[in-house]
């Protein structure tokens, strides 16, 4: 009789109440769940536990996650990286991409879609027109998260960029449009 083992899958978000629960209703989904709050953490999980799938948040205790993929990928070669945030937009889901995540998911997400999204063999793009054109709050919030993607998350460096006062800024960032 051959036994199966259980997916091996590492949650990096530096929530410690949404980290628990995710990592628990996954682990009751038949994955060999791991939890990390902090980029060193993260990593060292990943050198022990070599996971097959990585769910990591976008933002990791002020710090972009998407300097995380590259150095897990290293640490898990051939793991399945899902970037899941509750900033959603195109510049930082291409960006991910770009970086070897396999799918980029906006909070909240059920862990269904988790689940779905981690094992699509294919990044699904929705090529269909939009219905609207993005209205100009939403035009503005993708160049912000491009410019703050290029700056690496420094919120000092892209308010300068921008041209912009970095309390200006800190205040758009909390603010997404409706949709974002």
């Amino acid at each position: 009789m051959t036994v199966e083992h259980a997916p091996t899958l590492l949650v990096v978000d530096d929530d410690p109440a949404f980290n628990r629960v995710l990592v628990r209703a996954l682990a009751q989904r038949g994955f060999d769940t791991y939890g990390a709050t902090d980029s060193e953490g993260a990593l060292e999980l990943a050198q022990d536990h070599a996971p097959e799938f990585i769910v990591l948040d976008l933002n990791i205790g002020g710090e972009s996650g998407l300097k995380l993929i590259r150095p897990l990928l290293e640490a898990s070669p051939g793991a399945r990286i899902l970037v899941l945030t509750g900033y959603a937009s195109i510049a930082t889901a291409v960006d991910a991409v770009k970086l070897g995540a396999i799918q980029y998911l906006a909070k909240p997400a059920e862990v269904d879609a988790i689940i779905k999204a981690l094992r699509a063999e294919d990044v699904v793009i929705d090529d269909r027109a939009p219905d609207a054109p993005l209205s100009v709050d939403r035009l503005e919030w993708e160049h912000i998260q491009r410019v703050l993607a290029e700056h690496e998350g420094n919120i000092s460096a892209t308010a300068r960029a921008l041209q912009m006062h970095r309390r200006t800024l800190q205040r758009k960032l909390a603010r997404p449009p409706a949709g974002a």
